[in-house]
């Protein structure tokens, strides 16, 4: 059930169905928690768009039957990612939420964090950070909508949650859980009107956009091109979908 392609680390899960099960944060020490606290503080001096948000991270991954996977989800904030680089601390996996847009003659779109990001220049799908669910709405029925929410934000693009099909599930190299969907195919043309418009949109904000660039790849071959770093779900996911799979 679990399918590993390159690069090394990256599994990709296929999955029909996601449920959820709320559990408690594991508490930390003292030390870990100053620590932690210390390394977020310093994350803020460098970089001032850093927001302190809640976040949902993954405690466990559990299958139910063949199609059907359990994820264990802990609140927390951005701040709990501080712990990675605290030595002999562990912190909880992420999860996140993206999309795989393509347009009608097969291509994937890839989009470059801007330098203001936590993760500048890095290509990546169009996506984000799950954020937990209000007023007693059940985690699993929010997803699509986050990968909806995001696809508009980030590229412009309006499809509703309905519309966005389940793709596959990943697990990184670093342990994160991203929930890939599937969206509608559209003209390239389509996507790039779009895409412009909504970084217009934030710029008149007073804003700067998340993504500054785009890129439509036909093979993983192409993406060699695209300088700078790669989110490592990228490449196995680009090859699930332009072989068809």
């Amino acid at each position: 059930m679990t399918e590993t392609l390159p690069p090394v680390g990256v599994d990709l899960f296929d999955v029909k169905r996601l449920l959820f099960v709320e559990v408690e944060e594991p508490a930390l020490s003292p030390s870990d928690e100053a620590a932690r606290d210390y390394v977020w503080n310093q994350a803020i001096q460098a970089n001032r768009s850093l927001f302190d948000g809640p976040v949902v991270a993954c405690g466990g991954l559990e299958w139910t039957d063949p199609h059907t996977l359990r994820l264990s989800w802990v609140r927390v904030t951005y701040r709990h990612y501080a712990l990675r680089r605290v030595p002999g601390a562990t912190a909880l996996p992420s999860l996140f939420v993206n999309v795989v847009q393509p347009t009608v003659d097969g291509r994937v779109l890839a989009a470059r964090m801007a330098p203001s990001t936590a993760a500048p220049g890095r290509w990546q799908l169009p996506g984000g950070s799950v954020e937990p669910p209000q007023d007693g709405e059940a985690l699993e029925s929010t997803l699509a909508k986050q990968a909806a929410r995001e696809l508009a934000e980030e590229l412009g693009v309006d499809v509703t949650a309905e519309h966005l099909k389940l793709y596959v599930v990943t697990r990184g190299e670093n342990g994160s859980i991203g929930a890939t969907y599937l969206a509608p195919p559209l003209p390239e043309a389509t996507v790039r009107t779009a895409f412009r418009a909504a970084a217009a949109a934030e710029r008149a904000q007073g804003r700067e956009p998340e993504l500054d660039g785009i890129a439509l790849v036909r093979s993983p071959d192409e993406l060699a091109s695209l300088m700078g770093p790669h989110a490592d779900y990228l490449e196995p996911i680009v090859r699930r979908y332009t072989a068809g799979r």
